[in-house]
Formats: C-alpha cells, sequence, structure tokens
C-alpha cells in the first residue's frame, strides 16, 4: 500500500485543489466499500504509467480477462477511466475526471490499507 501512496503522491500537482465530498464518497466507494476495491486500484496504479486493453491488464496483473473485463466496466461506468476503441482491442486510460482528482485516491488508500490489516475479533 505503501507504493500505491507514493506513486500517487509522486502525480499530484503542487497546487491540487480540495476534492468535492461527492467525488471522496464515489472514490471511497469504489475502492474501500467493494469487494473488488483493491483490484480497481492496482487497474488505476497499472494506467497511471501508460493506457493498455483489458487482454494485457489481465497478463499484468496474473488475473482472469473476465475479472479485469468487469472491473474495468465499474470503473468505465463511474467515470474512472474512458475506452479508445470497441471490443477486443479497445485501450483503456485514465479519465480527466480521475486525474483531476488524483489527490483524493490517497485517502482512499489510507482507508483500504486499514481495513485490509483489520482483523475481526469474535468473541
Amino acid at each position: 500500500m505503501l507504493v500505491f501512496k507514493e506513486i500517487i503522491r509522486s502525480r499530484q500537482s503542487p497546487t491540487q485543489r480540495k476534492t468535492d465530498k461527492q467525488t471522496r464518497k464515489l472514490l471511497l466507494y469504489l475502492f474501500t466499500s467493494t469487494r473488488g476495491g483493491f483490484t480497481r486500484l492496482r487497474i488505476i496504479i497499472h494506467l497511471l504509467d501508460q493506457p493498455y486493453n483489458t487482454h494485457q491488464l489481465a497478463q499484468k496483473l496474473k488475473l482472469d480477462y473476465k475479472a479485469v473485463q468487469h472491473h474495468m466496466k465499474v470503473l468505465e461506468k463511474n467515470n474512472m477511466v474512458l475506452k479508445i476503441g470497441e471490443k477486443y482491442g479497445a485501450i483503456f486510460h485514465l479519465s480527466n475526471f480521475l486525474e483531476i482528482n488524483i489527490g483524493a485516491l490517497d485517502e482512499a488508500i489510507d482507508k483500504l490499507d486499514r481495513k485490509m490489516n483489520h482483523s475481526k475479533i469474535y468473541i
């Protein structure tokens, strides 16, 4: 998780504007409140470097193609990524919306880290 935070912080501009409440809630929901949040975060981290298609992401992340395809649909529906092209060869890259609000991912990473390292104790 620390690696993710360093990557996100390196992408932030020094004059980063404050993220509005709705955007913050959306990012927290997508990356911390759902089961696939960590996988979606890994996808976003890879897309920071360069655009990929679904097959390339599946190979890079060592995940099933259909799982990556599902996560890409969720990210596209929520305006986190943009798709160029159709069907199999479609290339995905980060949306302008996410690039502007990339600083808000820092908080989502913190919350996801706490959630993943928190063990439930039943008495």
